[in-house]
């Protein structure tokens, strides 16, 4: 900072750069590495696409994730080889309620990816990754403890931080405050 002036003052102020509006036409991102490597792999299980703040998120076939997601760490291209995260959010009213969110990193490449798939309140499923990357094992436990979301063909899917006998899940928006009594 020069001497004399905190930069702060009217006209010396920081200056600001805007955002670059998001991108959510597939045939504009339909270059990058990732979105790619899947549409060329299965473009029917690419739903959606957005970048946003330079952040890639790829809406994906809840039928098809865990392909996707073992495509996405074996190619070459992409080479996704590390499972960062794994989230829901609830979105209670809506429909479809569910949105399960994977972070996937490739140190390769320096990037990260998130992958996205959305669930209905009547059919809260899908493929378990754990074959893909061991690590998703306890996040797929927590998803399953707090918001009920199943996670077909997990090697040992039951609760992780309620007790056993709880009654729903408290994490959903649905779910009363005080609890059921």
């Amino acid at each position: 900072m020069e001497e004399g002036g905190s930069g702060l003052e009217p006209g010396g102020g920081p200056l600001v750069v805007p955002l670059a509006p998001p991108i959510s036409d597939i045939e504009q991102l339909k270059e990058r590495p990732a979105l790619a490597k899947l549409l060329a792999w299965n473009a029917a299980a690419v739903q959606a696409a957005k970048l946003d703040r330079d952040e890639l998120t790829i809406t994906v076939e809840r039928a098809q994730i865990r392909e996707a997601c073992a495509v996405l760490k074996a190619e070459a291209s992409t080479k996704f080889n590390f499972f960062s995260d794994l989230t829901c959010v609830d979105r209670y009213p809506q429909e479809p309620r569910f949105e399960v969110v994977y972070s996937l990193l490739s140190h390769a490449r320096k990037e990260r990816i998130r992958l996205k798939v959305k669930l209905a309140a009547d059919d809260a499923s899908l493929e378990s990754i754990t074959g893909v990357w061991p690590a998703a094992n306890l996040f797929e436990r927590e998803i399953y403890d707090l918001f009920g979301v199943r996670f077909l063909g997990h090697p040992n899917l039951r609760r992780l931080m309620m007790p056993e006998d709880w009654e729903g899940h408290p994490l959903r928006k649905d779910y009363p405050v005080e609890g059921y009594r």
